[in-house]
């Protein structure tokens, strides 16, 4: 192993309050030691150990690579048109799911596979070095396996989504699609993947179906997480702390029980505002969320229908100007919050014995990515201690 420290680090988030200041360890006029894939040491640049190879970061900020905990990159096909309608005045319905359904079925393995390589080095270039990706545009079992193995060609974060929405060949009995999400395709799917998903939601399934779909990928050793709350009110949230999911995507709609619940759990509230604004739709409450004591995660939910952006850099600076948060929560909930919505404690966070993954900004300071939204400001990407941007 070779060591490198970087040096000359403006403002160095670590994410470890033992380490800087605040909650996001903040430390100024700093420098950072990687000791091949993972962090050696973060401290005041003054007292940097030596090193066998020396960077200077130029007085930028560093931070941890983004970890976008939500997204759809199993796709294939085009809905420029269905945005179009909605930016006309169409409301959003989860019906639009349909569309790419019979694009990704008609996909080979290999356009599928490229398409989720051109948005991991678009997202790359981004800033974000760990990433989770769904399955759910093949609904049925060989379209579903064949989604989840070739996302995990991609990450070790893949879920199943087989219930996404009832396949439109189960329209008009969703009890039988239920019992094949959580039969044969469970069967198949868990084998390539690490997490169970459902889109609790009116238009998808109802409380009653998503326990079902969740206790049985459970029963086959994937962890939960759920689509909750996004456009009406409903069980989702309180669904997932009961069975310890370890995050609730969405939460736009949420009473005070809804709230209390999270508030009192294990389960991070993942808000995903590219979808708010690709929508139309009211903004989530992060304020509320946060002064409850609720550990919120900002992903993108990158898809083609409702959030098609990879960018979490323009997520943060939609948190902070439309969803309440300060600068510092909205990079925490993008970094530290998104490795907590994945059960993750080696990324997300610039502490020793953490991976070497990192974001250096083309600015003095993290909260430049809120100052000047849509500037393309990642200037380099590490990952595992090497530099890929």
């Amino acid at each position: 192993m070779t060591t490198t420290v970087i040096t000359h680090i403006a403002g160095l988030v670590t994410n470890d309050p033992a380490l800087g200041e605040g909650p996001l360890g903040l430390i100024e006029d700093a420098a950072l030691v990687l000791d091949g894939e993972t962090v050696a040491w973060a401290g005041p640049a003054s007292r940097a150990p030596d090193a066998d190879h020396r960077v200077d970061a130029g007085g930028r900020a560093v931070l941890p690579g983004f970890v976008d905990s939500h997204s759809h990159l199993v796709f294939a096909g085009d809905r420029t048109a269905e945005f179009n309608a909605r930016m006309s005045g169409q409301p959003y319905e989860a019906g639009g799911i349909r569309t790419t359904v019979a694009a990704t079925r008609a996909a080979s393995d290999a356009e599928l596979s490229a398409n989720v390589a051109r948005h991991l080095r678009e997202a790359l270039r981004q800033g974000t070095t760990t990433f989770e990706t769904k399955s759910g545009y093949g609904l049925t079992v060989e379209d579903e396996a064949r989604a989840l193995r070739i996302a995990a060609e991609h990450t070790d974060e893949v879920t199943y989504l087989g219930a996404h929405i009832v396949a439109p060949e189960h329209a008009d009995d969703p009890a039988a699609y239920v019992d094949l999400v959580t039969g044969p395709m469970l069967d198949a799917c868990a084998p390539h993947a690490r997490w169970i998903d459902v889109f609790c939601e009116k238009g998808a399934f109802d409380g009653d179906q998503a326990r079902a779909i969740l206790t049985a990928g459970k029963a086959k050793g994937l962890l939960p997480r759920i689509h909750a709350n996004q456009l009406s009110y409903g069980p989702g949230v309180q669904l997932a702390v009961e069975l310890d999911a370890a995050s609730a995507d969405h939460c736009t709609h949420l009473t005070d029980a809804d709230v209390d619940a999270l508030a009192s759990g294990n389960t991070v509230a993942t808000l995903l505002p590219g979808a708010e604004f690709s929508t139309r739709a009211p903004w989530p409450d992060a304020r509320r969320l946060l002064d409850a004591g609720v550990t919120v995660a900002l992903s993108t939910d990158c898809n083609p229908g409702s959030s098609y952006t990879s960018s979490v850099p323009f997520c943060v600076a939609l948190a902070v100007r439309d969803m309440g948060m300060t600068p510092d929560e909205a990079v925490w909930s993008a970094t530290a919050g998104g490795a907590a919505a994945l059960r993750r404690t080696d990324v997300g966070r610039l502490a020793p014995g953490a991976r070497a993954d990192l974001t250096v900004l083309d600015a003095p300071s993290h909260v430049h990515l809120a100052y000047r939204p849509g500037v393309p400001l990642v200037a380099e990407v590490w990952r595992r201690g090497a530099r890929v941007v």
